[in-house]
């Protein structure tokens, strides 16, 4: 019998298991098989749109084409209905200063000095209302108390609840009357100015521009102030602590604050009011005298606005031709405001760059 120690059979390197057994260790250089199962198939899933938010977009979609339908069909209806009476125009429409339609086979009608009309009294009416609609609006959301802020709020709007006519009535019989020493004192003090010089309209009757323009801002004052007003009172707040925390004061808040976060509400409050301003007819029409002598570019001047024209002219409605002509100066009109809201709309988006 060997003494000889028995040696076993050698291990396989990085074996767990009997020799041959086939099974990997854990430190085994052999490579494993990819037993990794394969990834499942992404699949795309698609937005779910709930039927309530179909049918408003479909309701609002509709509702911008219909208003566009509108308008365009508005635009339509005065080039046809205007066309016949151009036709037998005598005068340059754009460029003259008559008005005669009596007779539809000689017809001489020009818009020159009621373009011209419309758009000082409306200048003039903006003008006065941005600033104290500005001040208004700065008071009620800065300044005001709170115990008096929905009170005061309340009475401003409810300026554009009295009717134009009202306007009129009180700009002819109480405005007009307590302006005359202002007016003539104006008018002898700083008649060497153009815009304040003698002209074709009564400063002692008080149906002119000066008075008219006044009227009208008191009319969009309220428009401008409202929109101005809620405009301002979107501003975030952390912008009004931070300019507070950094010492700024109250003054200063609105400044830096305030007044650049509501500039382009600002304006479009300010267009709107203006859109009005063109478009009013009844307030100007028994305020402003008519006259026969050219428009001057004076506050003092007299005539009609291209509303208050139409207005002054219902009586030759009944022949269509007649009619035409006053319609051609509605288009003038209904152009003259598309255009206005337009550079409305360009300044606030350049605003917002």
């Amino acid at each position: 019998m060997s003494d000889a120690p028995s040696t076993s059979a050698p291990r396989a390197h990085g074996s767990d298991g009997p020799a041959g057994s086939g099974r990997a260790g854990p430190h085994s250089s052999i490579p494993e098989a990819n037993i990794s199962a394969p990834s499942p198939k992404t699949e795309s899933k698609k937005t779910v749109v709930r039927p309530g938010d179909r049918i408003f977009s479909s309701l609002a979609s509709g509702s911008a084409v219909f208003i566009s339908v509108i308008i365009g069909a508005i635009a339509v209806f005065l080039v046809w209905r205007a066309v016949p009476a151009l036709e037998r125009n005598t005068v340059n429409f754009l460029t003259s200063r008559d008005w005669i339609t009596q007779d539809i086979e000689a017809m001489a009608f020009g818009v020159l000095d009621l373009f011209q009309v419309t758009v000082l009294v409306s200048i003039f009416a903006l003008v006065l209302a941005m600033p104290v609609a500005l001040g208004i609006a700065i008071f009620l959301t800065s300044y005001c108390p709170d115990r008096i802020k929905k009170p005061l709020a309340y009475v401003i709007d409810l300026l554009a609840a009295v009717p134009s006519i009202v306007y009129g009535l009180w700009g002819m019989l109480v405005l007009a009357p307590f302006l005359r020493p202002f007016a003539q004192w104006l008018n002898t003090t700083l008649g060497w100015f153009p815009l304040f010089a003698t002209g074709s309209g009564s400063i002692i009757g008080g149906g002119t521009i000066f008075t008219a323009g006044i009227v009208l801002a008191v009319m969009i004052l309220p428009t401008i102030a409202a929109v101005s007003r809620e405009v301002f009172v979107q501003t975030p707040v952390a912008h009004i602590e931070a300019a507070l925390a950094l010492g700024a004061t109250r003054w200063e808040v609105v400044r830096t604050t305030v007044l650049p976060f509501g500039k382009s509400g600002y304006i479009s409050g300010s267009m709107l009011g203006l859109g009005r301003a063109l478009g009013e007819t009844m307030a100007l029409y028994l305020i402003l005298r008519t006259t026969s002598e050219a428009f001057s570019w004076s506050l003092f001047d007299g005539g009609a606005t291209i509303a208050s024209k139409i207005a002054l002219g219902y009586a030759e409605f009944n022949n269509n031709i007649q009619a035409g002509a006053y319609i051609a100066a509605g288009l003038v009109l209904f152009v003259l405001t598309f255009v206005v809201n337009a550079a409305a709309r360009m300044v606030v988006a350049g605003k917002k760059d």
